[in-house]
């Protein structure tokens, strides 16, 4: 299945002014960098987030969220959210910038 183009339309727009952001396309989506690590993408019709183990854990408890796992070994400090969980801009916003906020404690790569 394809990843939702519409979704990262939406993303693009977000962190357009963001600085150092890239993407490129893997695991049958597209991922989105910041200082070369991965903070969020699109995985068929979910956006996926790098939030830190801390932070995922809290995320798990909402509506509309789950362990990032395609392929039976799950991602830590990473999360799956489906539509109904970033239907706004604002939610969108929110979650972007919460995996932005972990993805600048990285090491630029």
């Amino acid at each position: 299945m394809p990843y939702d183009e519409g979704i990262d339309v939406r993303i693009q727009k977000m962190i357009a002014k963001w600085k150092s952001t890239t993407h490129r396309k893997m695991f049958g989506g597209v991922c989105h960098l910041i200082n070369g690590n991965m903070f969020c993408g699109v995985y068929k019709e979910f956006l996926i987030l790098r939030l830190g183990e801390d932070a995922a854990v809290d995320a798990l408890a909402q509506k509309h969220v789950r362990v990032f796992d395609i392929t039976g070994k799950p991602m830590r400090g990473w999360v799956m959210v489906d539509k109904n969980g970033f239907k706004s801009d604002d939610a969108l916003k929110n979650w972007l910038v919460k995996a932005k906020i972990f993805a600048k404690t990285l090491p630029p790569k």
